[in-house]
């Protein structure tokens, strides 16, 4: 791709953002979501954050690795645990990363 094509797609997908964007904003008071669809958008933040963070656990240099030297997905499930217990979302971030951290340190696995 030459420069101006590079800057056309940056340009475009900048106006095609803000028009998504603003115009809930817009004509937002003028539509009404029905009851279900605001039910079932409740759960996309969760949705969206574990498609992003659970092919990080799961996969090691491109290919999935399911078992014990996978050290991101034992601490992502003592992390899981951790939480089920405590209900703290902070505390749990923060116990996961500990863990993480000392199972990277230990060179066990």
């Amino acid at each position: 791709m030459s420069d101006w094509e590079i800057w056309l797609v940056i340009g475009v997908l900048a106006l095609a953002t803000a028009a998504a964007r603003s115009s809930f904003w817009l004509v937002g008071h003028h539509i009404t979501i029905p009851k279900r669809v605001q039910e079932m958008l409740r759960y996309a933040p969760a949705c969206a954050l574990a498609a992003i963070v659970a092919p990080d656990l799961v996969l090691v240099e491109g290919q999935p690795l399911l078992d014990l030297s996978n050290i991101k997905l034992v601490a992502g499930i003592v992390a899981t645990i951790f939480y089920l217990l405590r209900r703290n979302m902070l505390q749990t971030i923060v116990f996961g990363m500990l863990f993480y951290t000392a199972l990277r340190l230990m060179h066990v696995f």
